[in-house]
């Protein structure tokens, strides 16, 4: 009969070795470890009805050995690299991220057998089970084995999970519509993925207009303060404000605009990051927004002199802003000495996006309108991301209740009878 011996390891963890001979008295010793004593215990059992002999299509140290569902498996993190790199319509740090998110997280993908057996991910043998349990370690995060305070991999936050799995989604639905087809069935319908707003920490910081003026106060550099109130004041992004260019102004009597053409792009050139003029985010990204008296006395004392392409917000040199210049620079200083001071918040560079939403919402502006104005693709987006702030009509919209409901009674026999 065969038995169970439990082995301590180095490290202190436990293995669970399933011990027994041959066929029977005077055959070879024989032996295969698991991490769980419940998977030795199965296997142990599977030994004894089987004769003493290893169970019919068990590998030592694999399990049961699935037969490949196609002559052309491959391991899934090959199929996913060979998928991001023909796809087309995508800038090259886009295809940069997405082939992060496999090296560091896509390849986090196992398959478990039946059997209880972890083998490695292929882009054939994964199942509805192996993307659940990934969300899960995705989820979970995986602590440090050396520091317990410290993170191996830190827990992923629900947005970033739900970004991940909807690559992953592509990756696999490309298999089932490859010719050959290699999946019949795209496992990654139906995933249970974490609920974005779980989080009781919003990761969105909306400031008040004296919070803003008192991180404005402490921007020194007159630059940095003109792209800062540029930045709230129109709610473009980092790399669109500090792309724009002279010729972008439109700075006439009757309707001044400035016209979003360009944003700052980053590739990788060697082992450093290479920053290059591209398109927008998105199509809609692309616009024209409406600038305000103030903003067009900004802009007209910017680009006294400057040529056509020149940028409209310069650093000390006269070149582009680059992102960590003015955070590490000019913005944390800036937000450290207001808070130094009393300021109850830390906002990113970002956040002045937000807050120019929250400016605009207060205003009952309606969110189409900002949609507009913020370049979204879609108005879900901006429903979804600002939606909650949206109430500033509460006391518009309980009134119309109140009044549809205390409207005259309709006469008994105005009513419609029910037929029975």
């Amino acid at each position: 009969m065969a038995t169970i011996r439990e082995r301590t390891r180095k490290d202190g963890s436990s293995i669970f070795q399933v011990r027994w001979v041959q066929g029977g008295r005077g055959g070879t010793n024989e032996t295969e470890s698991f991490a769980e004593p419940e998977q030795a215990d199965q296997f142990r059992k599977l030994v004894d009805a089987h004769g003493q002999e290893w169970p019919p299509g068990w590998i030592k140290g694999r399990g049961f050995v699935e037969p490949d569902t196609d002559p052309d498996d491959i391991p899934f993190v090959d199929w996913a690299t060979r998928y991001v790199d023909r796809l087309t319509g995508i800038d090259e740090r886009t295809r940069e991220d997405y082939h992060r998110d496999i090296r560091i997280h896509l390849s986090l993908l196992q398959h478990t057998t039946r059997a209880g057996v972890v083998t490695p991910a292929t882009i054939c043998n994964l199942t509805a089970d192996d993307i659940q349990d990934w969300v899960r370690a995705e989820e979970k995060g995986a602590p440090d084995e050396g520091d317990a305070e410290k993170w191996a991999r830190r827990p992923a936050d629900p947005k970033s999970i739900a970004n991940r799995h909807g690559l992953l989604w592509c990756i696999v639905q490309a298999a089932v519509e490859a010719e050959p087809q290699l999946r019949t069935t795209n496992c990654c319908k139906g995933t249970s993925l974490p609920r974005v707003d779980d989080h009781t920490e919003e990761e969105m910081c909306f400031l008040e207009h004296d919070e803003y003026a008192r991180i404005a106060a402490e921007i020194k550099d007159p630059a940095a303060r003109d792209l800062a109130d540029w930045l709230v004041s129109t709610g473009m992004r980092w790399g669109e404000a500090t792309a724009l260019q002279v010729r972008d102004l439109a700075l006439t009597a009757d309707r001044p605009t400035v016209s979003v053409q360009r944003a700052w792009k980053k590739a990788k050139k060697g082992s450093e990051a290479a920053f290059y003029l591209g398109p927008p985010k998105t199509r809609k990204a692309r616009r024209v927004l409406a600038l305000s008296p103030a903003q067009v006395e900004m802009a007209r004392r910017l680009v006294v002199g400057q040529p056509p392409a020149g940028f409209v917000f310069r650093a000390a040199m006269g070149g582009a802003w680059r992102h960590a210049n003015f955070y590490n620079r000019k913005w944390m200083p800036a937000v450290k000495s207001a808070v130094e001071k009393g300021l109850p918040k830390r906002p990113r560079i970002h956040d002045l996006r937000h807050t120019h939403v929250s400016w605009l919402i207060g205003a009952n502006i309606p969110l189409p309108a900002i949609q507009n104005r913020l370049g979204h693709e879609s108005i879900q987006t901006t429903v979804d991301r600002y939606g909650h702030l949206v109430r500033s009509l509460d006391g518009e919209i309980v009134a119309a209740v109140e009044a549809a409901l205390s409207g005259p009674a309709i006469p008994a026999q105005g009513r419609l009878r029910s037929v029975v």
